[in-house]
């Protein structure tokens, strides 16, 4: 069938209009669950995945690959959800990680400034001026978050197959809007669209044992070859080569690992 992506804000009813949907396709419906995965997979503190997907990126992420290192742990749980196919992703930048895939309809759900003001008040009991700040601030870090990890603005879109306000209609109206959307023969899955999210699976699986110790190494994988692209010292090209091909060699559906290894220039 096809895969959903829906971005929201907080208190935007995204999750409700998520749910809805994968009941009546009879999807699997995820969302924080796939950081208690990733975190039990890749033992990490499941708070540094929350951060790393919630929080704006510091100046010290831009250093130490922080961020980078969290997101390949998401992407390749994510990705192994994806490549069963069947599945609703209601958690931050779905559209953004799952980029590429063919067979997948995005969704943005928007809500009234005030509705939302309104849920916060009284699920977290604030003033109505304390309640707009929190709001605010988190969607401004979920934007750059996108805008520094994926160079997407969440705000934009064009990023989107279908844009639905939930203001003017109920959760139950969109999620009938994307119900039929999605029976487009467009987002049917083919072999062939299938076929590159099992590729990309299997890039997201190298790139997460690669990434501790090569934060900023591009994998790509066709028909079971790895290609991983890295910079390197040019005296450690070779090192760098074969611990990269022992690493990559280890996951399941890799016969062959080809990589590319461009020199650092030292200055000063």
């Amino acid at each position: 069938m096809a895969i959903i992506t829906i971005s929201r804000g907080s208190y935007s009813k995204g999750k409700e209009v998520a749910e809805k949907v994968a009941s009546k396709l009879g999807y699997e419906c995820i969302s924080r669950d796939l950081l208690v995965e990733a975190s039990e997979h890749f033992n990490i503190p499941e708070i540094k995945l929350v951060r790393a997907l919630h929080d704006a990126p510091s100046i010290l992420d831009r250093f130490t690959y922080g961020k980078e290192r969290y997101l390949a742990f998401i992407t390749a749980t994510l990705f192994e959800h994806a490549r069963k196919d069947n599945m609703v992703y209601h958690g931050l930048a779905g559209h953004c990680i799952l980029k590429g895939i063919k067979h997948m309809l995005n969704v943005r759900i928007l809500a009234n400034i005030e509705d939302r003001v309104r849920l916060e008040m009284q699920r977290e009991k604030l003033s109505y001026d304390e309640a707009l700040r929190i709001i605010r601030k988190d969607d401004e870090e979920r934007r750059r978050w996108s805008l520094e990890l994926c160079g997407d603005d969440t705000w934009d879109p064009s990023l989107y197959d279908l844009v639905i306000h939930v203001d003017r209609i109920t959760t139950d109206d969109a999620a009938d809007l994307i119900f039929r959307s999605v029976q487009s023969e467009k987002l049917r899955t083919t072999s062939e669209s299938q076929s590159e999210v099992d590729e990309m699976t299997l890039a997201a699986r190298v790139k997460a044992q690669l990434v501790n110790f090569m934060p900023s190494a591009e994998v790509k994988a066709h028909d079971g070859v790895v290609y991983v692209n890295v910079s390197a010292p040019l005296a450690q090209e070779k090192e760098f080569a074969q611990e990269i091909t022992e690493v990559a060699m280890k996951e399941a559906g890799v016969r062959e690992v080809k990589v590319n290894v461009t020199p650092l220039t030292l200055w000063g």
